[in-house]
């Protein structure tokens, strides 16, 4: 088929930027166009991967590490105070994402046949101003029910009956809800748009037929029995191609080369209470369980001295490297469960210790332990010395954990999301195009 130009809307972390720069990679690939529209702190990534980027205000973005919300962190949103935290944070968010939707409003000027989104991205608005289909794009299975499990970040009783499921996507739209007079400002006044039953419902297109819907991570996580309709499709990981340009730094190299394969150790843009202590306690457990490691700094989760040595020659200390290349170097992958990371660790076919702090990284957590390729989760807030060290020691200790790592990470190599995903998206344009 002839081209097609595929706008792409989406915000927040890395981990949610990454998988649409690989997309728009994917869509270069087969003969089509995408440009992403991400925010502002992303822009440099974008330019590393070669991707047409159109950058917008960071918005909720800039509140990472704000000590104002540091309870964030410290509950997860569980429990009382996590409400009380969920409540202060979506006051702080409101203004910030008017900023975002209203940058939005310049993307429309280059026109496209497909709006891709994450669905709290305005992008069905954008497709209804444009006259193309919208697809929304779900990171996490957060959007779409099932009775199969509880919508992810959604805390939520385990013994209640799967039954009862379904009620906790209905709170998950209500996020949605909570910025919807801000979808309406950017609908009436930036896209000209008139009202409409159903305008702030992603999965609904205009004329209420449902939409396609794109699930970026593996079947292979999700339990049996999910039983989403026929226009949901999970098409595996989105993943860019490897940086082939990569070299690791001398240090790095030196440490890789002087013994067994050491343990990867990072929690990408968390912050902790005390990233010093999180370090000299990473280290500590890193020797209790007799592996070496080598620990990601990342934006201030784990803090020691970049690019030497610590506690002794077995833990080396980096800024940061490409996942796809350094995780098959490793052992094992100790890591804060986003999206992304989580991906990336299950592609590389090492055996896991996810620690999640919140959102969606304990659903993460759960499934990569009971796929079998992960040993149980360690709550990140609560992360101890003697917790990390048996961990790491099962990890890399026990034959069935890494054997099932080694072949979940073969079948998720295999699924080709990203691809697959331009495939369906080629489908929907041959759809409107046959209209």
């Amino acid at each position: 088929m002839n081209g097609v130009h595929v706008l792409l809307l989406t915000h927040g972390t890395r981990g949610d930027v990454q998988p649409f720069l690989a997309l728009a990679r994917a869509l270069e690939a087969a003969g089509h166009t995408g440009v992403v529209a991400g925010p502002a702190a992303s822009a440099p990534l974008a330019a590393e991967h070669g991707v047409a980027y159109r950058p917008v205000d960071d918005g909720p973005t800039a509140l990472i590490g704000d000590p104002e919300l540091s309870g964030v962190m410290d509950t997860g949103l569980r429990g009382l105070r996590g409400a009380a935290h969920t409540v202060a944070l979506l006051r702080r968010i409101t203004p910030l994402m008017r900023r975002v939707h209203d940058d939005m409003v310049r993307v429309v000027d280059g026109g496209a046949d497909l709006v891709a989104h994450l669905p709290g991205m305005p992008g069905g608005h954008v497709a209804e101003r444009l006259g193309v289909p919208s697809v929304p794009v779900a990171l996490q299975p957060s959007w779409v029910s099932t009775r199969a499990f509880p919508a992810p970040g959604v805390p939520w009783p385990s013994w209640l009956p799967d039954a009862l499921n379904p009620v906790t996507y209905r709170l998950t739209a209500l996020a949605l809800r909570g910025q919807r007079s801000v979808a309406e400002e950017f609908r009436v006044r930036g896209m000209g748009l008139p009202p409409r039953p159903g305008r702030h419902d992603p999965l609904r297109q205009p004329d209420g037929t449902p939409s396609t819907v794109l699930h970026a991570f593996s079947r292979h996580l999700l339990p049996p029995r999910t039983h989403y309709p026929p226009q949901v499709h999970t098409t595996g990981f989105w993943f860019p191609p490897p940086d082939r340009e990569w070299e690791p730094s001398a240090e790095l190299e030196e440490f890789l080369g002087a013994g067994s394969p050491p343990v990867f150790v990072g929690f990408s843009s968390l912050p902790t209470a005390d990233p010093a202590a999180t370090g000299r306690m990473v280290a500590a457990a890193a020797r209790r369980a007799g592996v070496r490691a080598v620990l990601a700094s990342g934006s201030g989760g784990i803090a020691t001295e970049t690019g030497s040595a610590a506690d002794g020659d077995h833990v080396l200390t980096i800024d940061k490297a490409p996942h796809e290349r350094l995780f098959p170097l490793c052992s094992a992958i100790v890591h804060h469960g986003g999206a992304g990371t989580t991906g990336a660790a299950l592609a590389s076919g090492r055996p896991q210790v996810v620690c999640p702090f919140w959102g969606d990284q304990p659903f993460w957590a759960r499934r990569a332990h009971a796929a079998g390729a992960a040993v149980a989760p360690l709550r990140g807030q609560r992360l101890t010395e003697d917790a990390l060290a048996r961990a790491l020691s099962r990890a890399v200790g026990d034959a069935r954990t890494v054997e099932r790592a080694r072949v979940l990470g073969e079948r998720v190599r295999a699924e080709g999301g990203a691809h697959a995903a331009v495939r369906l998206l080629e489908q929907v344009a041959g759809r409107r195009g046959t209209a």
